[in-house]
């Protein structure tokens, strides 16, 4: 795959307009989706806003339900409730962000008859396209997993196979998917951009993939206990992640429009 997440580049021929691409930068701004900029805090017409409030609240529910006391508080059942819910925010907001993806085209793009709005399109060049997808399968297998283990009776094969493998899938699906993400804004593997929300909330999400993997492989059931490695590493594992997950949720509201302002100077 050659990833196209940085500025495409090319020498303009004479009568030609030569355009800059930045993958980031066009989902945010120049999708399809989008009805109106609205402001930072409020933009029910901009998808990228909702990506971000999806993902708070989703995200926001697993850090609750990772909190040491909640699950004695409501019960084993609400709390895998509470992750449930908090899993079909992230499938809505990851689904929401697909979108934005395949909905991102460049402007001669654009200006075709057949680029209308689309729910399905092949884009294996970019990079973009990728870590989106990945992500939104990363998050179906949270639904199944957290669906699953609302049923308090599985035995612990059962548990293990229908809770933890797809529990571990979908970790790693996140951690693929927020390496892409990486990539798509530093344009490397390495690189210290403190100074842009982007870098941030890519950093965020990559540690907070991170964070949830250790919690998958900490959940690993011990022989045929059904009793994880580590319970207190699978929940300061998943709040960890979550947190992360929550504060570069809520940075996209600003960059969102920061990335506007922009593109309105490009």
């Amino acid at each position: 795959m050659r990833a196209r997440s940085a500025i495409r580049t090319a020498a303009a021929r004479p009568g030609q307009r030569l355009e800059r691409w930045e993958s980031r930068l066009h989902r945010k701004h120049h999708n399809l989706l989008d009805t109106g900029r609205g402001s930072t805090w409020w933009a029910p017409g901009a998808i990228a806003w909702w990506i971000g409030i999806l993902f708070m609240i989703g995200a926001s529910c697993f850090a609750l339900g990772s909190v040491p006391g909640y699950a004695t508080a409501v019960g084993a059942r609400a709390d895998n409730m509470t992750f449930f819910v908090g899993s079909l925010f992230f499938t809505s907001a990851a689904f929401l962000q697909y979108l934005e993806s395949v909905n991102a085209l460049p402007r001669a793009a654009r200006e075709r008859p057949e680029s209308r709005f689309a729910v399905v399109r092949f884009l294996p060049r970019r990079i973009d396209w990728w870590a989106t997808l990945v992500q939104l399968v990363g998050t179906v297998y949270f639904n199944v997993s957290t669906f699953a283990a609302l049923d308090t009776s599985l035995t612990a094969s059962a548990a293990q196979r229908y809770v933890w493998r797809p529990d571990a899938v979908g970790s790693l699906c996140f951690l693929v998917a927020s390496f892409l993400a990486w990539f798509e804004v530093v344009h490397a593997w390495v690189g210290w951009r403190p100074r842009t929300l982007s870098w941030w909330i890519a950093l965020l999400n990559l540690g907070g993939s991170f964070a949830f993997g250790v919690s998958a492989v900490a959940a690993k059931a011990v022989g045929n206990s059904g009793l994880p490695r580590n319970a207190e590493l699978v929940n300061l594992g998943t709040f960890a992640g979550a947190i992360g997950f929550l504060v570069g949720a809520f940075l996209l509201l600003p960059e969102r429009t920061q990335s506007l302002d922009t593109a309105s100077r490009t």
